[in-house]
C-alpha cells in the first residue's frame, strides 16, 4: 500500500456533500467525491467513466488551517430564454488550507502521482471558480500508513496563520489556560466500527444525468500539531564580512 498526501490551498474552496437546489453549502473539510472528482480529472478520466478504483482508496484530512466560510449570493439566467433563474446561495471556506492523503495499491497510487504533476484537466478545489494557490501533491508516495502520514506530515498553514498561534499561545499562558495545540484528523472509519460522523460523499457516478453518491462512516479525532519548520534566513548561509584594514 503507498500512500499519497494532496496540499489542498487556496483563496477560496468549497467541499459540498449535501448541495440542494438554490443552496449549495460547503463541508467544513475536503470530502472524498470531492478528491476523488480531483484525481479523475487530472487522468482526463470522462464524467461516466468507472470510479470503482478510485472509489475504493482510503482517504483522511487534515486541517491545517480551518479558514472562514463565507456566504455569496449568485444570479443567473438561463442560456436559451434569458429568464431569470431563482437567486442561489453559495458558501465557501476562506484562506483554509488542507492535507489529504489517499491510500491504496501502489501502481494506482503511482500513476495519481504523475497525473496531478501534469494534468489532464485543470483540478480545482470543489467548483471550478476555486483554483489551488499551491502545487498539489506535497511528494512522491510514501510506503507507510495513512493515519501515520497525516500526523508526521509538515505543517502546511500559512506562516500570518502560524504568527496568530503562536501570539494565542502566549496570550493563553499568561491566562494559565490550556492553549488549543492541536489538528482535527478525518478518516475512513473501518466497516467494523462505529463512526463518529456520516456523509453522502462517496461517488458511485460523476455522470450529470445520473450523479450517485453512497453513505461513508468518517472517524474524527485531534492530533498534535507538527512542529513548524525554522524560518528561512537566506543571510545564515553567508561569509562574515571581512573589516577594512585599510
Amino acid at each position: 500500500m503507498s500512500v499519497l498526501l494532496l496540499r489542498l490551498a487556496g483563496p477560496l474552496q468549497s467541499w459540498g456533500s449535501a448541495a440542494r437546489f438554490t443552496r449549495r453549502t460547503t463541508e467544513n473539510a475536503p470530502t472524498k467525491s470531492g478528491v476523488i472528482g480531483l484525481l479523475a480529472a487530472a487522468q482526463g478520466r470522462g464524467r461516466d467513466a468507472d470510479l470503482t478504483d478510485l472509489a475504493t482508496l482510503g482517504f483522511g484530512v487534515r486541517i491545517d488551517q480551518p479558514g472562514t466560510r463565507l456566504r455569496d449570493f449568485q444570479t443567473a439566467h438561463h442560456g436559451d430564454t434569458d429568464k431569470a433563474m431563482p437567486l442561489s446561495e453559495r458558501f465557501y471556506l476562506a484562506d483554509a488550507v488542507f492535507v489529504a492523503g489517499v491510500s491504496g495499491e501502489s501502481g494506482l497510487v503511482h500513476r495519481l502521482h504523475q497525473s496531478l504533476l501534469d494534468p489532464v484537466f485543470l483540478p480545482y478545489l470543489g467548483r471550478r471558480s476555486c483554483p489551488p494557490s499551491q502545487p498539489i501533491p506535497i511528494g512522491p508516495p510514501l510506503n507507510t500508513d495513512l493515519e501515520e502520514a497525516l500526523r508526521t506530515a509538515e505543517w502546511e498553514a500559512s506562516a500570518w496563520y502560524k504568527e496568530r498561534l503562536v501570539r494565542s499561545s502566549r496570550r493563553s499562558a499568561e491566562a494559565r489556560q490550556a492553549p488549543g495545540d492541536g489538528l482535527g484528523l478525518l478518516l475512513d472509519c473501518p466497516p467494523d466500527q462505529e463512526p463518529d460522523i456520516t456523509l453522502r460523499d462517496l461517488p458511485l457516478s460523476f455522470d450529470p444525468r445520473n450523479r450517485r453518491y453512497a453513505l461513508r462512516g468518517v472517524r474524527s479525532r485531534t492530533v498534535p500539531r507538527p512542529a513548524a519548520p525554522p524560518p528561512h534566513e537566506p543571510t545564515a548561509l553567508l561569509p562574515p564580512v571581512t573589516p577594512r584594514t585599510d
